[in-house]
């Protein structure tokens, strides 16, 4: 019973990898991003970037052993807005992007600084199911600050699914604040 589980689990990571799992704008959501500049998933010049590998080693640690969380202190001076995904997608919308430019801009001059990107699903879906997604939308943002300039060795990526949730309820109203990418910052 439990190496079903595991393939499950395995054949959903394969399937999100090779697809991106991304919202159908005919459903009313973000658009897919494929060869549109509008958002994230696709870069300025229309190349998708939400399965680009950014060339750094470790993804989840970005190339440095040990969490940040462990090994620098969490900066309290500074917040930074969550951006927000559209139902089962990856894709960053047009208006979420200056969120994501402002840790950049922050990241950029504040080098002794480095962030953890948290990637957060709605309640439905399977925890499987989730955690892939969360960890889909923190890499598509990470990979946006690396091309943006900031160095992959000061950007990691956590998943919580639907662990995490910033709101409590079982309608949209809770469904789309918890469907969000967050930033923590810490101080090396």
């Amino acid at each position: 019973m439990k190496f079903s589980s595991i393939m499950a689990v395995f054949a959903v990571a394969i399937a999100f990898a090779a697809t991106g799992c991304k919202y159908d704008n005919a459903a009313g959501g973000a658009t897919n991003g494929e060869g549109d500049a509008t958002s994230i998933g696709a870069d300025i010049d229309g190349t998708d970037i939400s399965s680009q590998d950014v060339d750094e080693g470790d993804i989840s640690a970005a190339g440095v052993s040990g969490n940040f969380e462990d090994m620098y202190t969490k900066c309290t001076d500074v917040a930074f807005a969550p951006v927000y995904f559209g139902f089962d997608s990856t894709v960053v919308p047009q208006g979420e992007l200056g969120k994501i430019d402002a840790v950049v801009e922050h990241l950029t001059a504040r080098t002794d600084r480095v962030v953890v990107v948290e990637g957060h699903c709605d309640e439905r879906g399977s925890n499987e199911y989730n955690l892939a997604l969360g960890e889909n939308r923190s890499t598509i943002i990470r990979n946006y600050m690396v091309q943006s300039g900031i160095s992959a060795d000061r950007i990691q990526t956590r998943s919580y699914g639907e662990e995490k949730p910033a709101a409590e309820g079982h309608d949209e109203s809770a469904w789309s604040v918890n469907r969000r990418g967050e930033f923590g910052i810490y101080q090396k």
